[in-house]
């Protein structure tokens, strides 16, 4: 019996890297869908509060779905994928890089929060301002988990070309959040599915390895 049960544990636990890889992405699916307002980098503090008036719900239900469930995601698969990497090395980069981006995805959730009720035009600037460079630094941190987990030695080939492709793309759209480049930063549409794509390929891959 107890050696049913600890099979039973072992497959329970070997599975959540999976489930929560499929949830990312469907949290972040969910995020874009829900119809919050988009202010540009450019827009002033008035703006902002006025394009986000009356939304404070939608906007706090994005920043939930986007990055607060995310950071989640991001926690379980970086720790999965440092415990599965076949060099040591590998392992420490995809905690550290994974479980920073992880950290300023909650950090960002909480921005949001605040940005979500003020109707101060001084602090909206500042807030956005903040989520947006955050987001810079963070997508840095989830090119380096890219290319640890291309270098894990554990993904099939075509997720290590996509984690590849991902990294590319995703420190180009960074440069755009962080220095606030509009045109930059449009390269999310490019990266933004390749990182959905890596996380719950990643995700899955794991789980199915761990059983």
């Amino acid at each position: 019996m107890s050696t049913t049960v600890a099979h039973f544990r072992r497959d329970v636990l070997a599975s959540v890297p999976a489930a929560v890889g499929i949830a990312y992405s469907v949290s972040w699916i969910a995020g874009l869908s829900v119809g919050a307002p988009a202010p540009v980098f450019a827009d002033s503090g008035e703006e902002i509060v006025r394009e986000l008036s009356g939304h404070a719900g939608v906007v706090a239900a994005q920043f939930l779905l986007t990055e607060g469930l995310p950071a989640i995601g991001l926690a379980v698969v970086s720790v999965a994928l440092a415990r599965a990497a076949r060099s040591p090395l590998t392992a420490r980069f995809a905690a550290v890089s994974g479980g920073g981006a992880a950290l300023i995805s909650f950090a960002q959730f909480l921005l949001g929060l605040a940005l979500a009720r003020t109707g101060s035009a001084d602090v909206a600037h500042a807030l956005f301002e903040s989520v947006n460079r955050l987001d810079g630094v963070k997508m840095f941190l989830l090119a380096g988990l890219g290319v640890a987990a291309a270098r894990s030695r554990v993904l099939p080939r075509w997720l290590d070309v996509a984690a590849i492709a991902m990294a590319v793309a995703i420190v180009a759209s960074g440069i755009g959040y962080l220095l606030l480049i509009q045109g930059l930063a449009t390269l999310a549409y490019v990266s933004g599915p390749l990182l959905l794509v890596v996380i719950t390929g990643t995700g899955v891959v794991l789980g199915r390895k761990g059983r």
